[in-house]
Protein backbone atom coordinates (compact mmCIF):
# COMPACT_ATOMS: atom_id res chain seq x y z
CA UNK A 1 0.00 0.00 0.00
CA UNK A 2 1.31 3.52 -0.82
CA UNK A 3 2.11 5.89 1.76
CA UNK A 4 -0.37 9.03 1.59
CA UNK A 5 1.26 12.38 2.49
CA UNK A 6 -0.55 15.51 3.65
CA UNK A 7 0.54 18.92 4.59
CA UNK A 8 -0.43 20.45 7.89
CA UNK A 9 -1.69 24.45 6.82
CA UNK A 10 -2.54 27.27 8.89
CA UNK A 11 -1.00 26.62 11.83
CA UNK A 12 0.45 30.24 12.18
CA UNK A 13 -3.10 30.94 13.37
CA UNK A 14 -3.08 28.39 16.24
CA UNK A 15 0.50 27.63 18.16
CA UNK A 16 3.19 27.65 15.35
CA UNK A 17 4.63 24.37 14.34
CA UNK A 18 7.56 24.78 15.90
CA UNK A 19 7.06 21.91 18.68
CA UNK A 20 5.94 19.52 15.80
CA UNK A 21 8.49 16.54 16.09
CA UNK A 22 8.91 13.42 13.49
CA UNK A 23 6.19 9.94 14.82
CA UNK A 24 4.05 12.78 16.73
CA UNK A 25 0.28 11.62 16.04
CA UNK A 26 -2.26 13.76 15.10
CA UNK A 27 -5.63 13.31 14.60
CA UNK A 28 -7.80 14.40 11.29
CA UNK A 29 -11.71 15.48 11.91
CA UNK A 30 -14.04 16.05 9.15
CA UNK A 31 -15.49 19.68 8.87
CA UNK A 32 -18.42 19.47 6.56
CA UNK A 33 -20.30 22.23 7.84
CA UNK A 34 -17.16 24.42 7.30
CA UNK A 35 -18.10 27.43 5.61
CA UNK A 36 -14.76 28.43 3.49
CA UNK A 37 -14.33 24.58 2.86
CA UNK A 38 -16.96 21.15 2.54
CA UNK A 39 -14.08 19.29 2.11
CA UNK A 40 -12.17 21.03 4.98
CA UNK A 41 -10.11 18.18 7.70
CA UNK A 42 -9.13 20.19 10.78
CA UNK A 43 -5.95 18.40 12.36
CA UNK A 44 -5.80 18.17 16.29
CA UNK A 45 -2.87 17.21 18.60
CA UNK A 46 -3.74 15.62 22.38
CA UNK A 47 -3.37 18.04 24.80
CA UNK A 48 -3.60 21.36 22.01
CA UNK A 49 -7.17 20.72 20.11
CA UNK A 50 -6.68 22.24 16.75
CA UNK A 51 -3.32 23.01 15.16
CA UNK A 52 -4.20 23.61 11.61
CA UNK A 53 -6.18 21.87 8.82
CA UNK A 54 -5.24 19.45 5.97
CA UNK A 55 -4.18 21.38 2.99
CA UNK A 56 -6.47 21.85 0.24
CA UNK A 57 -4.88 24.20 -1.92
CA UNK A 58 -2.36 24.06 -5.06
CA UNK A 59 -0.49 27.50 -2.80
CA UNK A 60 -0.75 25.39 0.00
CA UNK A 61 -0.01 21.92 -0.50
CA UNK A 62 3.19 20.82 -0.75
CA UNK A 63 5.79 17.97 -2.46
CA UNK A 64 4.03 14.82 -3.05
CA UNK A 65 1.21 15.87 -0.76
CA UNK A 66 -2.31 14.76 -1.12
CA UNK A 67 -4.68 17.77 -0.96
CA UNK A 68 -7.54 17.13 1.47
CA UNK A 69 -10.38 16.71 -1.40
CA UNK A 70 -8.24 14.09 -2.26
CA UNK A 71 -8.11 12.31 1.12
CA UNK A 72 -12.09 13.16 1.91
CA UNK A 73 -13.55 9.66 0.85
CA UNK A 74 -10.67 7.82 2.24
CA UNK A 75 -11.18 8.29 5.66
CA UNK A 76 -14.29 7.77 8.16
CA UNK A 77 -15.40 11.15 10.04
CA UNK A 78 -12.08 10.54 11.78
CA UNK A 79 -8.66 9.29 10.67
CA UNK A 80 -4.70 9.94 12.30
CA UNK A 81 -1.86 10.49 10.51
CA UNK A 82 1.97 11.15 11.86
CA UNK A 83 4.51 13.75 11.61
CA UNK A 84 6.77 12.66 9.17
CA UNK A 85 8.89 16.00 8.10
CA UNK A 86 8.84 19.56 10.09
CA UNK A 87 9.81 22.21 7.60
CA UNK A 88 10.92 25.69 7.72
CA UNK A 89 6.97 26.60 6.38
CA UNK A 90 4.97 23.27 7.11
CA UNK A 91 4.52 20.46 8.50
CA UNK A 92 4.12 16.91 6.05
CA UNK A 93 2.16 13.60 7.86
CA UNK A 94 1.82 11.01 6.19
CA UNK A 95 -2.14 9.29 6.70
CA UNK A 96 -2.64 5.88 8.54
CA UNK A 97 -5.23 4.09 7.30
CA UNK A 98 -6.96 1.13 9.15
CA UNK A 99 -6.85 -1.18 5.97
CA UNK A 100 -2.85 -0.19 6.11
CA UNK A 101 -0.85 -3.72 6.83
CA UNK A 102 1.36 -1.67 8.91
CA UNK A 103 -1.42 -0.24 10.85
CA UNK A 104 -0.72 -1.53 13.91
CA UNK A 105 2.42 -0.71 14.15
CA UNK A 106 2.86 2.31 13.16
CA UNK A 107 -0.36 3.23 15.26
CA UNK A 108 2.28 2.78 18.35
CA UNK A 109 4.88 4.83 17.26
Amino acid sequence: MEIIYFTITGTNHYFGHEFCETGMRVRLVKEPDNEFDKEAIRVEMPGLGKVGYVANSSYTVKGESWSAGRIYDKIGETAEGVVMYKLPKCVICSLVLKDDPHYHKRKRK
